[in-house]
């Protein structure tokens, strides 16, 4: 279905290198090598005036002397001639370049940049730009070496992308010592057209790719990446390595602001929202590409070692225990067939040693002992150098195993310590596929990755529970809040404001009072009732402390008025220019035994709105106080993000009276959560602190930021409730017509389990069994960017909801088609819930600007075909494939096109989208 725009790009069938050279040390010379090294088969056309032939090729005096047009072009030119060069191969007809030249961006004298006029110049022509400042791009399977990169490429099912060219030629060098292949190289070079997400897009279909690496500074459009992420981490994994943990650094190397660029926390928390893996440095990122080249997705999160000595069976042990991992527990069974063979002073149970003596054949029984083993899953074999048997010796016995054997192998992880030593017979492990490292501590750390990335994707499938019954969700009542503070030309909230807001939520916030002068304090200090706890109000104060601006526990009318006098006056000295409103008085609070936390939502400038968890008091930076979490969130990651606070000492599990409520707090983010989506004005939000006592959380006090609703953009689109819609059936039974939610795979479950034999093979063209917890959660937790599925959902005699029938869609990244297809229950068939379900769903298809609508039935499912042609569809039959053939096109269908390109409908109106 995609029409990715970058297929040609990355698979070109012919080639042009505009500034080819015969010079040594141009890039122009270096392509060209490696363009016929590498033996593409395509045609190759060298572009110079100045030379009748480049590396034996015949060369052309201009771009428009070409005998064809070049599917790829790669300039080799200075900076200042790209923008000339890009408009001269798009006049030629070229679509696609990668331009080698740095300094692009630049700023020149009359306040443009060369990079500029070279976007301009290639979207007038509609071409797509790999770089500027970039490597190059290698595909081995087409036998294309499209850089200036000093080594080639294996072919492998790997693919790797990079913004770093100098990351790319070590991972080049480092992947051909252990023989380690690539289905694609890319080096993004500045990123100005060609993307993380397009590749992302492209690279998650590509049947040749198994795995995908990227190497990231920094990100410019967030919501699209992680539409791009989430889709393609489904299919296989991703990992990430991401520099530049402190702004300071990336400021250093990148021409990035610091405004621009992103707090490394929520690139972390955006990672594994994902589902992608981050590693820390590029030492774990070989041990990763070690075992996705070579390792196998693994079942169980448990390890089994096998070594032959004491010291490096520990070493794997502690990296192992201080990861978080497990040791596998050896059953009795198999510890007795071990302690057969251990000699005397080694180890039967896990870990196994076999000593230093061990010979090759005792290390081969043993192995094939742990491989027959049932419960063990993942197997790491350890070796150290012997002055008895060469090493190779030990991995040859150990590859004849794994070679010969049928049936089920463990996954496996080799580490042949030393270096000389070891060297032949790491080789020869890369050869057979045995992932194999230098130490224990890289085996297990490679071994944790795989860990990782199944506990982020097993997350990513959690059902989330419901929020619980019950609790209040007027966000018309909080919208009119906002919209009045708006008109008021109000930018911030005070507690004593957006209490309001918050009960709207159901969420407890202190009584407050406001004050204007000192002896209005200490009345109102008396109606809330002793002790009380004062607060200067200002706006232009930043930190109220550093004026002596909250003080706690007066017990008295006087102790008010001579302190509210005090503030006023250390306020107009510390901010002389401030705008001083008053001052808020609240109870005291009884902060004995309780947790104090804070909660705050800032605006990221690459992925807008996170929520972030800290202790109350601290300074909420995204690295050292606070754990991060992108809305929307559910109760599953809001759960999630409760324990992975405390795991990492952001929250400190204290010893209190009563301990902290994770549920509750968990139900908290989530309304939270609801607040910030409902609310697009809120820009920022400041809970500081929030008092947990048990189950009991009390808001104290709370600043909300407001601004413009169109800069703040979630980086995840949340649930469209605007898309909801009450719908009668023929019976005159009421349903609610709405989009499916993660929450809903229970009752999803029930529906699945109650369609006919003939309903799913009708659907899926099949007779499937019934669908398991995965499938059900791929089917429910969409991402309502690329995909929607319309569910009708009643409620039963005894209150609970059942899903009816469900129509869905899934979208090309590019909007341009999507697949439909529409189901409902045998016994809801004939009262007119199929129809309205489809055309709900052409609807949506029409405001999101969709060009076609397309689809594919059994010729048998007359009912589908009718439903379909009855609505506006074109059906065939398509006797060659079996199949009947359903397409919707938008344009032939109510809209048209005006001259400039701009969709309408027949009566003229703009219609909505970007076609």
């Amino acid at each position: 279905m995609s029409q990715n725009p970058i297929n040609q790009l990355l698979r070109p069938n012919s080639v042009a290198v505009i500034g080819a050279s015969n010079r040594p040390n141009r890039p122009g010379n270096a392509v060209m090598r490696n363009l016929l090294r590498a033996e593409f088969s395509g045609p190759i056309m060298p572009v110079n005036p100045k030379y009748q032939s480049v590396n034996g090729v015949l060369a052309y005096p201009s771009i428009a002397a070409l005998p064809a047009v070049p599917d790829l072009a790669i300039i080799c030119t200075r900076a200042d001639r790209v923008p000339a060069v890009i408009n001269e191969l798009g006049a030629k007809g070229c679509r696609n370049a990668i331009v080698i030249a740095a300094g692009l961006h630049v700023a020149q004298a009359d306040g443009t940049s060369l990079q500029r006029q070279m976007l301009d110049n290639a979207r007038h022509w509609q071409m797509r730009i790999l770089g500027p400042n970039s490597l190059g791009l290698i595909v081995p399977a087409i036998g294309l070496n499209a850089s200036y990169a000093h080594i080639g490429a294996l072919p492998g099912k790997i693919a790797f992308v990079s913004q770093s060219s100098s990351v790319c030629t070590t991972i080049l060098d480092w992947a051909e010592r252990r023989q380690i292949g690539f289905s694609h190289f890319i080096a993004l070079g500045d990123a100005a057209d060609v993307n993380y997400a397009e590749l992302l897009d492209f690279l998650g279909q590509d049947g040749k790719t198994s795995a995908i690496l990227l190497y990231v500074e920094s990100i410019r459009q967030g919501r699209l990446f992680m539409s791009a992420a989430r889709a393609a981490s489904k299919n296989k994994p991703i990992l990430v390595i991401k520099t530049g943990h402190t702004l300071e650094s990336l400021e250093t190397a990148t021409e990035a602001r610091r405004a621009d660029i992103g707090a490394d926390g929520v690139y972390d928390a955006a990672f594994r929202r994902a589902g992608m893996l981050r590693v820390g440095e590029l030492r774990e990122l070989f041990a990763a590409v070690e075992t996705l080249a070579h390792g196998k997705p693994i079942k169980g999160e448990r390890l089994a070692v096998l070594a032959n000595g004491v010291g490096p069976s520990l070493m794997a042990v502690d990296t192992l225990i201080s990861d978080g991992g497990r040791l596998e527990a050896l059953s009795g069974e198999t510890q007795a067939k071990l302690q057969a063979l251990v000699p005397l002073g080694g180890h039967a149970n896990n870990p196994v040693n076999l000593l230093g003596d061990a010979s090759p054949e005792l290390y081969q029984n043993a192995l094939e002992i742990l491989l027959d083993a049932p419960e063990v899953d993942n197997l790491l074999v350890l070796h150290s150098p012997s002055a008895l048997v060469n090493g190779d010796t030990y991995a040859a016995k150990v590859i004849q195993t794994v070679k010969r054997r049928k049936g089920r192998i463990p996954n496996l992880l080799v580490a042949w310590m030393g270096e000389n030593a070891s060297l032949v017979a790491r080789e020869r492990f890369s050869k057979a596929g045995i992932a194999s490292f230098r130490t224990p501590e890289g085996a297990v750390g490679a071994f944790m990755h795989m860990v990782q990335y199944r506990r982020n994707q097993k997350l990513l499938m959690e059902t989330p529970e419901s929020i619980p019954a019950g609790i209040p969700d007027d966000y018309l009542a909080a919208r009119q809040l906002i919209d009045d503070a708006r008109q008021k030309q109000l930018h911030y909230l005070d507690t004593h404001q957006a209490a309001d807001l918050l009960a709207a939520y159901g969420i407890h916030t202190l009584a407050t009072l406001t004050a204007s002068d000192a002896s209005e304090a200490a009345s109102q200090a008396d109606k809330l009732g002793y002790p009380v706890a004062l607060k200067i109000l200002s706006r232009d104060i930043p930190h109220k402390s550093d004026v002596g601006g909250v003080v706690l526990n007066l017990h008295s009318p006087d102790e008010v008025t001579s302190t509210a006098a005090n503030m006023l006056v250390r306020a107009r000295e510390t901010y002389p220019d401030a705008k001083l409103e008053g001052f808020t008085l609240q109870n005291m609070a009884r902060r004995a035994g309780a947790h104090e936390l804070r909660i705050a939502v800032k605006n990221d400038p690459v992925f807008g709105p996170v929520i972030l968890l800290g202790e109350g008091g601290t300074e909420l930076d995204t690295e050292r106080h606070s754990v991060v979490g992108l809305p929307p969130l559910n109760m599953a990651l809001a759960r999630y993000l409760v324990i992975q606070a405390l795991a990492e000492g952001k929250l400190r599990d204290r010893q209190l009276q009563q301990p902290l409520d994770r549920q509750a707090l968990a139900v908290l983010l989530t309304k939270i959560n609801q607040i910030i989506i409902d609310n697009p004005a809120i820009v920022e939000l400041d809970i500081n602190p929030v008092l947990a006592s048990g189950h009991e959380l009390t808001v104290l006090d709370i600043n909300v930021t407001l601004g413009d609703p169109e800069t703040r953009n979630l980086v995840i689109r949340p649930y469209p409730k605007e898309l909801e819609e009450p719908h009668t059936l023929a019976s005159g039974r009421e349903v609610l017509l709405r989009p499916i939610r993660p929450e809903d795979e229970s009752t999803h479950r029930e529906f699945d389990v109650q369609l006919t034999g003939l309903d799913r093979y009708n659907r899926y063209f099949a007779e499937l069994p019934k669908l398991g917890h995965e499938q059900l959660a791929r089917q429910t937790q969409i991402d309502y960017d690329r995909e929607m599925a319309f569910i009708a959902s009643a409620q039963k005699a005894n209150g609970e909801w059942e899903t009816l029938g469900v129509a869905r869609v899934l979208t090309d990244p590019e909007n341009i088609e999507g697949e439909f297809a529409v189901i409902v229950r045998g016994d809801i068939k004939g009262q007119g819930l199929g129809k309205r379900l489809l055309r709900k769903l052409l609807e949506y298809c029409r405001q999101r600007g969709l060009r076609y609508l397309t689809g594919e039935t059994m010729p048998q499912n007359r009912g589908m075909a009718g439903l379909a042609r009855a609505v506006g569809f074109t059906v065939k039959y398509q006797r060659e494939e079996g199949v009947v053939t359903m397409r919707y096109d938008f344009l032939e269908n109510g809209e048209r096109r005006t001259e400039n390109g701009e969709r309408r409908t027949e009566n003229g109106e703009r219609a909505t989208g970007d076609g």
